[in-house]
């Protein structure tokens, strides 16, 4: 960028060195030393020390900052933000160790229209986090772990690795824009189909791989120059609109010949509108895919920027199906910034019928773990606060594509932490549901919660704690 500035202008003075670009003094970004106290006391509260490091990051860079993880945004309202009001007089709720809580998760069924539809013990399932995001190792603990546990993962962009599909009783496999390695006998050999139209770290763009982790299994499986950075194409090449779309269901289907279920999954932005297009196209199911979602690599404007809550796009996604007369008929995923089984059960109380977590299993295989700590050091960052996906520098092994760091994931370890993780969060969905005196997860509802904000009733509808309606402006 620098070389075609000078194209068009020369500047009348001798061109400054890399060292002054960057600042003689310190390193950008970051908070210089010596910041005056009166920031601490208050100071601009436009022109805050993060605000300034941007702008000197920016002048740096000569381009937008990018960074894996998810959104840093600290005015968006979170599940904490809702309580569950349990049975007490009014309702029955069941014994915890006498009375059972289902938790079979049925997707896929509902339009009556394939052969095998997903059966899972359990509503949550692995995110699409594609092989060269995550390292083969880790793509191989995932699958193992989930299917201990009893549900599925998902491929993500880049075609069918064999070490996931044999390491996953159930496989879903994604199709997105840019058609990396898609495969007729890939499509058949998997347990369900995903066509990503977008994804919440990102929304109105595609993937992006920095060419760090484009290595030579990634270049041959994507057909890539190795090295270089791969930027995904925003729309899928054959349809625009809901009629081409329903033309390529049914061509999936076709494909398929009627045996699995085809998922749609985008990020969330105006989910009423979008999801009662995928549903009246043929989905059978529709992933909604919240601003809190993770991801590999992003612009970071758009993780911080774009998007809505996940809590909202729910409440939107599921009155969307209720108005266009898809409820039983296409099964609804929410994704996005889903830590725990409180979370998860907080998701199916608003109207989801199952949840997919990504950044969550991946900080149960190891990500930002206390362990190898000079190389966190090396990234400017340490263990609980690393956002370094993108780098593919991963010191745990998970994020990066480098064989030395591969070997730190350990696929025996990691799964068992994965089983563990999903059986922790599916106690905790099954004690809050009995709590509520649900005998299924599934009969967890909008009226098992009450909202402790004015913005968290105001985003769901949710009724605000102690007076019983939601909250108006």
């Amino acid at each position: 960028m620098a070389d075609d500035l000078n194209d068009t202008y020369q500047y009348p003075f001798e061109m400054a060195d890399e060292a002054d670009i960057k600042f003689r003094d310190g390193a950008i970004p970051g908070r210089p030393a010596g910041v005056p106290s009166s920031y601490e006391e208050g100071g601009s509260t436009r022109w805050t020390p993060d605000a300034i490091a941007e702008v000197h990051a920016l002048a740096q860079l000569g381009r937008y900052q990018v960074r894996g993880y998810n959104t840093f945004n600290k005015r968006m309202p979170t599940f904490d933000d809702l309580t569950f009001v349990p049975a007490t007089m009014t309702r029955l709720p069941l014994e915890g160790y006498r009375e059972g809580c289902d938790t079979t998760t049925v997707l896929g069924a509902g339009r009556g229209l394939v052969e095998k539809p997903l059966e899972l013990k359990i509503p949550i399932y692995i995110a699409s986090m594609s092989f060269g995001a995550l390292s083969a190792p880790a793509k191989a603990a995932l699958g193992y772990g989930a299917s201990k546990a009893g549900t599925m993962t998902c491929t993500g962009e880049g075609g069918m690795l064999e070490e996931e599909r044999e390491a996953s009783q159930t496989l879903l496999y994604q199709m997105s824009p840019a058609r990396y390695r898609i495969d007729l006998d890939h499509l058949r050999r998997a347990d369900a189909l995903e066509l990503v139209v977008g994804q919440g770290a990102k929304p109105g763009t595609g993937g992006l791989l920095l060419g760090m982790k484009v290595s030579e299994r990634i270049s041959r499986m994507r057909t890539l120059p190795v090295g270089v950075d791969q930027r995904s194409t925003i729309r899928h090449p054959d349809f625009l609109g809901a009629d081409d779309l329903a033309v390529k269901l049914e061509e999936l289907r076709i494909a398929t010949n009627y045996q699995v279920p085809i998922f749609v999954k985008m990020g969330a932005t105006r989910p009423r509108y979008d999801v009662a297009i995928a549903a009246k196209a043929g989905a059978d199911v529709v992933v909604v895919d919240g601003a809190e979602g993770g991801t590999g690599a992003s612009p970071e404007l758009l993780l911080n920027h774009t998007g809505i809550p996940t809590m909202s796009a729910i409440r939107a996604a599921r009155e969307s199906l209720d108005e266009c007369g898809m409820t039983g008929k296409v099964s609804l995923v929410a994704a996005g910034g889903i830590r725990s089984g409180v979370d998860a059960a907080k998701c199916l109380a608003l109207g989801a019928d199952a949840v997919m977590i990504g950044n969550g299993a991946m900080i149960a295989l190891g990500c930002n773990s206390p362990r190898y700590l000079d190389d966190y050091r090396k990234l400017g960052t340490a263990p609980g606060a690393c956002h370094h996906c993108h780098t593919g520098l991963c010191p745990v092994g998970i994020a990066t594509q480098d064989p030395e760091l591969e070997k730190r994931m350990h696929v025996a370890a990691g799964a068992e932490r994965i089983a563990r993780y999903l059986a922790a969060m599916t106690m905790e969905i099954t004690a809050l549901a009995k709590a509520c005196g649900k005998s299924s997860v599934h009969n967890l509802e909008v009226e098992d919660l009450r909202a402790m904000s004015f913005e968290a009733s105001a985003f769901t509808g949710v009724k605000m704690a102690g007076i019983d309606r939601p909250f108006e402006w």
